[in-house]
């Protein structure tokens, strides 16, 4: 099972908020964080079982002929959409459930959209980084196609 660390993401969201409302004022935010330690408080590790059937899943990509640092990449891509495809499911099943208290389905609505966007933005971080990955010299035309068609698989 994919597990989303989102330890500190509500304070760095509202660090990101009153920067950018200070910027509009024309000010600069005290304490600037950089891209990079903005992307630090989204941690995403799989389980036990959730390794063992990803390595299942994944044999296509441990045997083609890519850096690991690409393979891990690839890995993390297909994690991810299983787990977006999961949290999906999970609120249109929520949203069909008719006898559920109507308050407690909105804030059951709105933390799975919630983790839903914090899955869908690391999806879009981890794609990022396997372009750049991608722009490697050393990577030849044949592993670039073999890894762009092993990340939309």
């Amino acid at each position: 099972m994919l597990r989303v660390d989102m330890n500190g993401l509500v304070e760095r969201l509202a660090l990101g908020v009153q920067r950018q409302a200070a910027r509009a004022d024309g000010e600069v935010a005290s304490e600037e964080a950089s891209e990079e330690e903005m992307r630090d408080g989204l941690r995403v590790t799989l389980s036990e079982l959730g390794k063992a059937r990803a390595t299942a899943q994944n044999d296509d990509i441990d045997e083609a002929d890519l850096p690991d640092n690409i393979k891990e990449i690839l890995k993390l891509i297909r994690a991810l959409r299983q787990q977006i495809a999961e949290k999906q499911a999970e609120l249109q099943a929520l949203m069909a459930d008719s006898e559920m208290d109507p308050e407690a389905k909105q804030m059951r609505l709105d933390m799975l959209r919630g983790e839903l966007a914090s899955l869908q933005g690391a999806l879009s971080t981890a794609q990022a980084s396997l372009v750049d990955a991608l722009k490697d010299k050393r990577l030849s035309d044949d592993q670039r196609m073999k890894a762009a068609s092993l990340a939309m698989a």
